[in-house]
């Protein structure tokens, strides 16, 4: 009796997975010695002063184990049966937020608190991937069952995303987008992911390019109309599988080009959204009337496709000059090579990749860096870390660091591969898509590949809020895993 009252005391720590655990004290470690490196003063050098940035991150780093070991401690059944209300509380502190908070940046996301400010969005991961975690467990649920259960999932996922927004935080709102993995990982179809996909690229594509002009078409949409045309014909041949309609439809495409080819050589004015227009319209027309034979679902997906990429075509511009914000636009086009603007919206990521690079293979050595101690890279002991460590540790310092956000990763995919029941797996694959989310655009953005969108590294860059979030994440999932023990005893 003595005996199984002390295993019910340790709670989590009987069977705790050790390497992740082991793994996430390296990284918030390395976190305080990267932070202590980016602020480092001349004239203020102790590590433990706790008026400097390097100080309180230790104080948050020890909250946070306390924390974490607090979770390890609770039930994990209260996780399940406390979800959705754990959820709707959230929801209902983003809401206030949008009120009480102060003006900061333009962003009203974060509650002051005396000296503590916290950014509810941070909470808003784990109480979403709870509540996702919920739905998935609900009994007899399949997301493929019937329509209605991807409109619940996308709600869940979708309510955060707006509160978020209304904040003006749209870096931190982007992050739950990733939860989109997880439901493709539960049944939903490879089509969503691909459509997302070809969105990204649309938009890439017809932003990026505006010039030259092609029969009165930017480049840009010239090029967007051609690759749609060639995905609609890709889809009839492997999705639809229908030799016969896309060998037609590819002879209409090529005889209406070499029409308008000789047209445009001849002198003739050609409309080009005119001519896309109606080549597509003639496409899908002759599609619906020949599918009638078999496969009409497939090929109604397949038109619906083609429509939705027109639309989405134009509301590209609509959506880039009156939804996004003048500094968004240009962070963008500073992230597509369109502009450069050194001294405005590129800034930062100019002088990041300047001190990336100047570390060289190896790296100017601890406190040595000239770009971190000079401060010429702004928030670089919060977004911008990730310049830090390759300026003073180089590309073998680097490479170490997101070597072992990898193993972090593969083992939480393990973890999540391993579990028994439909919540404890839905709710690891939400902390993986989390983390994966974060550590690609924050790197993507610090070495130029992404726009600068405002999201931390995990368990890096400074911040409690950022920490707390991370840590209330990953340790949840640590106390799910360890319970699949107590529930074979």
């Amino acid at each position: 009796m003595e005996s199984r009252n002390t295993e019910s005391s340790l709670g989590g720590f009987r069977g705790l997975d050790w390497v992740t655990l082991i793994i996430y004290i390296l990284l918030v470690s390395a976190g305080v010695v990267s932070i202590y490196a980016a602020s480092y003063d001349f004239d203020n050098a102790s590590f433990f002063d706790f008026d400097e940035f390097a100080g309180k991150q230790i104080l948050w780093a020890g909250l946070s184990l306390i924390l974490g070991s607090v979770i390890l401690l609770i039930d994990y059944r209260i996780y399940k049966t406390y979800a959705f209300p754990i959820y709707v509380a959230v929801l209902l502190l983003l809401l206030i937020t949008i009120f009480i908070a102060p003006d900061v940046k333009g962003s009203h996301s974060w509650i002051v608190m005396g000296p503590v400010s916290l950014q509810p969005a941070e909470f808003g991961k784990f109480a979403t991937a709870l509540a996702l975690a919920k739905l998935f467990d609900s009994y007899n649920f399949s997301l493929n069952a019937k329509i209605s259960n991807y409109f619940r999932a996308l709600i869940i996922i979708f309510l955060p995303i707006i509160l978020i927004l209304l904040q003006n935080e749209t870096g931190s709102s982007l992050v739950y987008i990733s939860l989109i993995f997880v439901l493709y990982r539960e049944g939903m179809s490879w089509l969503v992911l691909f459509s997302i996909l070809c969105a990204i690229s649309f938009f890439v594509v017809a932003v990026k390019l505006t010039e030259p002009m092609i029969i009165g078409l930017p480049m840009g949409e010239f090029t967007v109309f051609i690759l749609i045309m060639l995905i609609y014909v890709a889809m009839l041949l492997f999705y639809c599988k229908d030799i016969f309609i896309a060998r037609n439809v590819i002879y209409g495409y090529v005889g209406s080009g070499v029409v308008v080819t000789v047209l445009a050589l001849c002198g003739v004015p050609v409309n080009g959204l005119a001519y896309f227009l109606c080549i597509i319209a003639a496409g899908l027309i002759y599609t619906a009337i020949a599918m009638f034979r078999h496969r009409i679902g497939r090929f109604v997906v397949t038109i619906g496709f083609c429509l939705v990429s027109v639309l989405f075509l134009f509301s590209v511009n609509y959506a880039y000059n009156s939804i996004l914000q003048p500094h968004q636009q240009q962070r963008i086009k500073v992230a597509l090579g369109i502009e450069e603007n050194l001294q405005g919206a590129g800034y930062n990521v100019n002088q990041s990749k300047i001190a990336i690079g100047s570390g060289g293979v190896t790296g100017k050595g601890f406190l040595n860096g000239t770009q971190t101690k000079l401060k010429y890279v702004p928030e670089q002991h919060t977004d911008f870390i990730f310049c830090t460590i390759g300026e003073e540790e180089g590309f073998i310092g680097a490479s170490a660091v997101l070597i072992i956000y990898l193993a972090l990763i593969l083992r939480l995919i393990h973890i999540a591969e391993r579990q028994r029941t439909p919540f404890e797996r839905v709710y690891a694959y939400c902390v993986v898509s989390i983390l994966i989310f974060h550590l690609c655009i924050n790197v993507g953005m610090v070495i130029g590949l992404c726009p600068v969108i405002g999201i931390p590294l995990p368990f890096f860059s400074y911040g409690g809020s950022s920490l707390w979030g991370f840590t209330i994440l990953l340790f949840i999932l640590l106390r799910l895993d360890a319970s699949r023990k107590e529930r074979m005893d």
